[in-house]
C-alpha cells in the first residue's frame, strides 16, 4: 500500500467542502427522511472512493476505510463549527435545523470543532500509518479514549437534553458513530504493544525506588488526589464522576505498586477522554449560546481557566510519564512465570 493512498483520503475528506454545499439546498427541498438517506449514501459512497484509492493493493487493517469515513464527517463537523459561529454560511444550514439541531447548542459547537481539529489530525495520523504499515497503537488509543468520552455525553446528552423531544430519524446517524470506535477500540487494543527492551537491571532499579525517591511521580500523585477531590467537589458533572474518580484510584495503586503493565494504555486512553472532555466544557461554558445563568461570571473567568486547564494537563502529563518512561510499569520475568 503506497503513501499516495493516505493522500488521497485527504483529499477526499477535503471533498466534504462542496458536497456539503450542494447537499445543503437540496435538503432545503426535502424532509427529513430523505435528508438522512441521502446522508447515509454520501457516507458509503465516500467508503467505496477509500476502497477505489487502495483497489491494487488493499490494506491488511479494514480501519483504513472507517478512518477515511471519519475523516470526510471530520471536516463536514469543522464546516457545521464554522457555519454556527457565522464565520462561513449556507453550507450545512437546513441540515442542522431539520437532522440534528442539538448541534446548534454550545456543546455541539465544542464537539463539532474538536473532531472537525484534533479528530481530523488523528485519521491522517493513522490513515497515514496503515499506508507505510506502521503502528499506531498509542495515537489509536488516545482517539479511543477521545470518542468513547465525546459518545458517553453526547448521546444521553441528546436523548435527555431540551432537544430530547425532537429525536429526528438522523438520530439513525448515531448507531454506526457509536458502534464502529468500538469495535474499532477491540482492534487496536489487540495490536502488538510496543516492545520495550530494557536490560532487567534497569527495570529492577527503577522498581526498586520507593515513591518518596521519585519525585516527578510523588508530584503525579499529590496532583491525582487533588483531582479527585474536584471531580467529587463538582458532583453534579457525572460524567467526570464515573469515568475520572475510578481511574484516578486505579492510577495512584499504578505509581506506587511496580509492574502495573496496563498502566500506559490506561492512561492513554483517560488523556485522549478528558483532553475532548475539557475542551468542551470549557469552550460550552465561555460560549455566547449557553445561557448566561449557566455561563462563567466575568469575575470567576481566570479561576475557571486555572483550574479546568491544569485538570486537563495532569492526565496528558501522565500519560507521557508512562509512555516514554516505562521501566517502573514493565512486568519482570519474575511477574510473569508468577502469572
Amino acid at each position: 500500500m503506497s503513501a499516495s493512498a493516505a493522500t488521497g483520503v485527504f483529499v477526499l475528506s477535503l471533498s466534504a467542502i462542496p458536497v456539503t454545499y450542494v447537499f445543503n439546498h437540496l435538503a432545503a427541498q426535502h424532509d427529513s427522511w430523505t435528508i438522512v438517506g441521502s446522508a447515509a449514501l454520501i457516507l458509503l459512497l465516500v467508503a467505496l472512493l477509500a476502497r477505489v484509492l487502495v483497489k491494487r493493493k488493499p490494506p491488511r487493517d479494514p480501519l483504513f476505510y472507517v478512518y477515511a469515513v471519519f475523516g470526510f464527517t471530520s471536516v463536514v463537523n469543522l464546516i457545521i463549527g464554522l457555519e454556527q459561529d457565522g464565520i462561513i454560511d449556507s453550507f450545512m444550514m437546513h441540515y442542522l435545523r431539520e437532522a440534528e439541531p442539538y448541534l446548534n447548542t454550545a456543546y455541539g459547537h465544542m464537539i463539532c470543532y474538536w473532531d472537525g481539529s484534533a479528530h481530523y489530525l488523528m485519521y491522517l495520523v493513522m490513515v497515514a500509518a496503515i499506508a507505510w504499515e506502521e503502528s499506531y497503537r498509542t495515537i489509536g488509543l488516545y482517539w479511543v479514549g477521545s470518542i468513547i468520552m465525546s459518545i458517553i455525553v453526547f448521546l444521553p446528552g441528546n436523548i435527555v437534553g431540551k432537544y430530547g423531544t425532537r429525536i429526528c430519524p438522523a438520530f439513525l446517524l448515531s448507531i454506526p458513530y457509536t458502534c464502529l470506535p468500538v469495535w474499532a477500540g477491540f482492534r487496536i487494543y489487540n495490536q502488538p504493544s510496543e516492545n520495550y527492551n530494557y536490560p532487567s537491571k534497569v527495570i529492577q532499579e527503577a522498581q526498586a525506588k520507593g515513591l518518596l525517591r521519585r519525585p516527578f511521580d510523588l508530584m503525579l500523585v499529590a496532583c491525582l488526589l487533588l483531582a479527585t477531590a474536584f471531580c467529587l467537589f463538582r458532583g453534579l458533572m457525572l460524567a467526570y464522576m464515573f469515568y475520572s474518580v475510578p481511574y484516578f484510584v486505579i492510577a495512584l495503586y499504578g505509581l506506587v505498586v511496580p509492574g502495573c503493565s496496563w498502566m500506559p494504555d490506561v492512561t492513554l486512553i483517560h488523556a485522549g477522554g478528558l483532553a475532548q472532555a475539557q475542551f468542551s466544557h470549557i469552550g460550552a461554558s465561555l460560549h455566547a449560546r449557553t445561557a448566561y445563568v449557566y455561563r462563567v461570571p466575568e469575575e470567576a473567568k481566570i479561576i475557571f481557566l486555572v483550574l479546568n486547564i491544569a485538570y486537563g494537563i495532569l492526565p496528558q502529563l501522565l500519560a507521557y510519564r508512562c509512555i516514554y518512561k516505562p521501566e517502573f510499569f514493565i512486568k519482570t520475568k519474575a511477574d510473569e512465570k508468577i502469572e
